[in-house]
């Protein structure tokens, strides 16, 4: 977890000039694929699954050490060939493990997230999930245990090739020829987003898009189908804990209400979107009307728009120098802090929402992040980073203003859904 932190402490500045590169180049040629709102909510869910991974909340039923150390039929020696070998099987266990995600009811649940964006850019590439808390996808890397390929060349090139899907989430690239025909592009993965009947379910591949040729799960863009992006439940929401879990919430009502016990049980393995009849009517869920094209877009005056960018600076402070003394902090300072800046996540894209409650919660985050500079875990920073010390009061008394401005606007103020 120590190099991983490493790694993302230069990503995530690249990750960010990126988008605001895109963002630019978006406004000059006059074709935007950003919404202000949409981007920090696509900004910040990918904050929650770095603070997830890099705190290793979950649970590990199978490692690739164990495979290889049961299966490997032989050691080979770590070649270039070797990682070229790696490499494909890994993209290989990325495109089962997609397809699993898009087919079966509980695994969509730990995808959605990523597809809960109604737009379609760089920024909605890192929006990842918190909710794929047990880990399994090990067992999709048997053929290179069984090949006998070193774990350090699987934990090298693991995260090469997750960073290496994130250039592709953009509008701006059109059909690259010949490439086409060997990796996933720009025009690929917009269909892969697009919920238009003839895109739903395919180009489910991460690199190499042989996968889906040979499996059937590929289509190509078509000019006369414009890609209509997000999910056909709309998420509704910026926070990223609901969006995460939502669905995983509308599975366990239908299991508690449906008579049939068998329906209990077979609800969580069957395809995506089968829900037993009897609960059909009594909790019937709205799709999104492909026709009309709404989006959830609230509408934000500037006043709204600052207290959410400044919200966002303190989150980007607050994750870059998690990151970059990681390795230095005790558990229990990790697990504060992190704690600390999920909570300032899911306070604020509250707050965004409209939430009533989301002031006085907000009041209460400003507050107890008060208390917490007092714990004893935090003792070591008057001496090592006394700045920090300073910036979180400063934050916390803004966050407690924030709440008691908010509680102050009219409470059944409506969402402007454009």
């Amino acid at each position: 977890m120590d190099a991983y932190a490493a790694v993302l402490l230069w990503a995530i500045p690249g990750f960010l000039v990126l988008v605001l590169a895109e963002i630019l180049y978006g406004y000059f040629t006059k074709n935007q694929s950003y919404t202000f709102m949409d981007t920090l909510a696509s900004l910040s869910s990918g904050m929650t699954n770095i603070l997830k991974d890099v705190l290793g909340l979950g649970i590990l039923l199978i490692s690739y050490p164990f495979l290889l150390e049961k299966i490997a039929v032989g050691e080979i020696k770590t070649t270039l060939g070797v990682y070229l070998v790696a490499f494909i099987c890994i993209d290989f266990a990325s495109y089962l493990v997609h397809l699993l995600n898009h087919k079966i009811n509980i695994f969509w649940n730990q995808h959605l997230i990523h597809h809960s964006s109604e737009e379609f850019n760089l920024a909605c590439a890192l929006r990842q999930s918190i909710s794929n808390l047990v880990g399994f996808a090990a067992i999709f890397l048997i053929p290179a245990a069984l090949l006998g390929v070193p774990s350090k060349v699987i934990l090298t090139l693991s995260p090469i090739h997750l960073f290496a899907q994130f250039w592709y989430h953009t509008k701006h690239i059109g059909k690259l020829g010949f490439l086409e025909y060997i990796i996933v592009t720009p025009s690929q993965h917009r269909v892969h987003h697009a919920i238009n009947p003839i895109y739903i379910d395919k180009n489910l591949a991460a690199i190499f898009c042989i996968w889906d040729r040979m499996f059937g799960t590929f289509q190509e863009e078509l000019d006369s189908e414009p890609p209509i992006y997000g999910t056909l439940k709309p998420a509704q929401s910026w926070n990223p804990f609901w969006i995460n879990f939502q669905h995983l919430y509308l599975l366990a009502r239908d299991a508690w209400y449906t008579k049939s016990w068998t329906d209990k049980i077979r609800l969580w393995f069957m395809p995506t979107g089968w829900r037993p009849k009897d609960v059909l009517t009594l909790f019937p869920v709205q799709t999104r009307d492909l026709n009309a094209k709404d989006k959830y877009k609230p509408h934000y005056d500037k006043t709204w728009k600052l207290i959410a960018l400044l919200h966002f600076f303190a989150l980007v402070v607050l994750l870059l120098f998690f990151l970059s003394s990681f390795s230095e902090f005790t558990t229990h300072f990790k697990l504060s802090f992190g704690a600390l800046i999920l909570v300032t996540i899911f306070g604020f894209t509250s707050l965004m929402d409209y939430h009533n409650w989301a002031p006085l919660f907000e009041m209460f985050r400003g507050l107890g992040s008060m208390v917490f500079l007092f714990l004893p875990q935090f003792e070591f920073l008057r001496e090592t980073a006394p700045w920090l010390l300073v910036f979180l009061g400063g934050y916390a008394i803004y966050t407690f203003a924030v709440g008691i401005w908010a509680k102050s606007k009219d409470p059944n103020r409506k969402l402007a859904v454009n």
